[in-house]
C-alpha cells in the first residue's frame, strides 16, 4: 500500500536519462543551489533540485508533464551555481525534447513556440538574429496576428525601431563558419 507521500522509483524510466549521462543528473545530493539561484522559480511548480531528484527516482511521467521544464529560461545560473558540475541546464533541454518525442502536451505552447523558433534560427545562421527568430516566433505562436487584431503590434514595431536606432536591431543576420557543426550539434 502507498500512502499520499510515498516515493514511488520507476528505474525503468531511468534508462533514458542514462542515455544522456553527460548531464551527470545522478551526481546531485540535493543542496538546492540550482533552486536558491533561480530567476523563475516563482513561476515553476517544481523547483530545479525536485525535478532532478524525481529524474533519479526515475519519474520520467511527472517530470515531463510538469510546467518547469518549459518555464526555464536557460540561463544556466543553476549549472553554474552547482557543486557537482550537474548540467541542470541541459536537462531541463533534455525533459524538453523527450517530452515532444514522447508526445507530451505542452502546458505553455507560447513557451515552446519560442525554443523552436529559437532552436531553428541558430540550426539556420549558427547564431540568433533576432529579428527572424522574433519574426519566426510571432507566426507560430499566433502572437502577430493577436496583436494585429489588437493593435498593440505598433508598440513592437516602435520599439523595434528604437532598437535599430541605437544599433541593438541589426537588419541583416550575420554570418559565421562552422554552420555545419552548429547544425550537426542541435541534431
Amino acid at each position: 500500500m502507498t500512502g499520499r507521500n510515498s516515493i514511488v522509483i520507476e528505474p525503468g524510466s531511468l534508462k533514458k536519462e542514462k542515455a544522456s549521462a553527460h548531464l551527470k543528473a545522478s551526481l546531485c545530493y540535493q543542496c538546492k543551489r540550482c533552486t536558491n539561484g533561480c530567476p523563475v522559480t516563482f513561476a515553476m511548480d517544481i523547483y530545479p533540485d525536485k525535478v532532478i531528484r524525481l529524474v533519479n527516482l526515475g519519474r520520467m511521467e511527472r517530470v515531463l508533464n510538469c510546467n518547469t521544464i518549459w518555464i526555464c529560461s536557460a540561463c544556466e545560473t543553476c549549472t553554474t551555481r552547482c557543486p557537482n558540475e550537474v548540467d541542470i541546464a541541459g536537462v531541463m533541454d533534455y525533459l524538453k525534447e523527450q517530452a515532444i518525442r514522447e508526445g507530451v502536451k505542452i502546458p505553455q505552447p507560447r513557451t515552446y513556440a519560442f525554443h523552436e523558433a529559437f532552436l531553428k534560427d541558430i540550426q539556420k545562421r549558427g547564431r540568433v538574429f533576432e529579428g527572424g527568430m522574433m519574426g519566426s516566433y510571432m507566426i507560430r505562436s499566433g502572437e502577430l496576428f493577436r496583436k494585429i487584431r489588437n493593435g498593440s503590434i505598433i508598440e513592437d514595431i516602435v520599439l523595434g525601431f528604437k532598437l535599430f536606432l541605437k544599433g541593438r536591431m541589426p537588419l541583416l543576420p550575420e554570418g559565421i563558419k562552422g554552420k555545419k557543426e552548429i547544425k550537426d550539434l542541435i541534431k
